[in-house]
């Protein structure tokens, strides 16, 4: 008798019940739901190239290739859902799309609301400089002198990243990267710092006026990976396999440079 209660509570505790249909008392995995609806909803925000809209209206971007792919892959149609980038983190808590797919940072904050994959590409802080104020730079060692100019925009990321790493350099504040850029190519300035691949596509659009002086090499590291909804290792499980899989096959480095190394796909949008 006294087994039996004890089998019961440990039951109730664990969720499980001793009924049939308790099991499926508890929600099921959103990975299940996607495959019933035969829809995977995906939440993210507008970033060139990450994800943008084309002359058609239509989106696309890395981001969109990985969420197209990424559905493909399950056998689902995909919805995209634009979001806000201050409310994605609780729109994706609320339901209202499965995953966020948008560039998000792997962060000890962001952690403690939602769960991260593996990550699926980096993001990092770059630089532009200028060929004719700064020529034969090379190294962040060759930036982090007084005499140089480092543009940026005020109130980003790269404020902190520029002072950082280039502590001795003079850094210089503008209301927007246009602004900033444009200090670069009147030689007001030796480089600008901003997230990639802005740099690198400046250095493209304008070859014989700026080059990378890192070599296209970011000097930050931000892990990059899919947001799922706490409590659901099964869709994770699969995520970070599949993660996997494309990585090998060279599919996501690929997509990567298309995006943000050529500027092939500027027609589009243009």
């Amino acid at each position: 008798m006294y087994r039996m209660i004890h089998i019961f509570l440990c039951c109730l505790i664990l969720g499980t019940g001793l009924f049939p249909g308790g099991a499926e008392a508890a929600e099921k995995s959103v990975l299940d739901q996607a495959l019933e609806r035969g829809v995977l909803r995906v939440g993210f925000d507008t970033f060139v190239p990450w994800a943008m809209k084309d002359k058609n209206g239509e989106y696309i971007g890395f981001e969109i290739d990985v969420a197209r792919r990424l559905a493909s892959d399950m056998g689902l149609n995909v919805e995209f859902v634009p979001t806000k980038w201050s409310g994605i983190i609780p729109s994706l808590l609320t339901g209202k799309f499965d995953i966020i797919i948008g560039g998000m940072g792997i962060q000890p904050a962001r952690n403690l609301k939602v769960n991260f994959s593996n990550p699926y590409e980096f993001s990092g802080m770059s630089m532009v400089a200028s060929s004719q104020a700064a020529p034969g730079l090379t190294s962040l060692a060759d930036f982090d002198k007084p005499e140089i100019i480092l543009a940026v925009k005020t109130g980003a990321t790269s404020v902190a990243a520029a002072k950082k790493h280039m502590p001795r350099a003079t850094v210089r504040m503008f209301d927007d990267e246009a602004q900033a850029l444009q200090e670069v190519l009147n030689g007001r300035a030796h480089a600008m710092v901003a997230s990639a691949p802005f740099p690198e596509q400046q250095s493209i659009r304008n070859k014989d006026r700026l080059y990378l002086p890192l070599a296209g090499e970011t000097f930050t590291k931000e892990p990059i990976g899919f947001a799922v909804r706490k409590g659901d290792p099964d869709f994770l499980n699969f995520l970070n396999n599949w993660i996997l899989v494309v990585e090998s096959e060279g599919w996501l480095a690929e997509r990567y440079d298309y995006w943000f190394k050529t500027m092939d796909w500027e027609q589009q949008i243009k």
